[in-house]
């Protein structure tokens, strides 16, 4: 009996798991003049791109390559920031599919004129990556690996929005067509 080549991925080809702390990052700035609105707070786009740009760090670093952002499935304000403000943005890996990963992002602000509090939560956002060759393909990305309690509530967590990403995609493809 001779060995036949498998279609099958071969182990060896697989990428390896990498654990929720391998993929965590933190960019920090101090919030000036430019991102004000008009009403004299930072301008939610300036934090929605600050949002992006640690989420795609987070998953660069955990898919070892290019990835995309693919849809910011919820972004939550729940207090301004103002001019003057350190802001640190914090990002990890929750999820991970075959080509795509779910970023969660944390962000909070160190007043400028109390900085000895504690940092102030400003907002919460959950973000779609898909990991992406240099054809701008989708490529596999290596499985994230759970490693607390709290990274295990987020993994489950992530699935019951993809669940609902995906049940939503349906219900509305299902209604154009009907």
């Amino acid at each position: 009996m001779t060995d036949h080549p498998s279609a099958a991925p071969q182990p060896s080809a697989l990428p390896q798991g990498k654990p929720t702390s391998y993929s965590r990052v933190t960019l920090s700035r101090i919030m000036t003049a430019v991102d004000v609105n008009l009403y004299g707070t930072v301008h939610g786009g300036v934090l929605m791109k600050f949002v992006d740009d640690v989420a795609g760090a987070a998953a660069a670093r955990h898919s070892g390559g290019t990835a995309v952002t693919a849809a910011i499935d919820e972004i939550v304000f729940s207090e301004a920031v103002r001019v003057g403000d350190l802001v640190h943005a914090h990002a990890q890996v929750n999820w991970t599919g075959q080509t795509s990963m779910e970023v969660g992002v944390r962000v909070v602000a160190e007043r400028w004129d109390s900085a000895e509090d504690e940092p102030v939560p400003v907002a919460t956002a959950y973000l779609v990556f898909v990991g992406v060759d240099v054809g701008g393909l989708p490529r596999p990305v290596r499985p994230v690996l759970p490693e607390t309690p709290e990274d295990e509530r987020r993994y489950r967590e992530a699935e019951i929005r993809r669940a609902h990403r995906l049940a939503r995609r349906r219900a509305i493809q299902a209604h154009r067509e009907a």
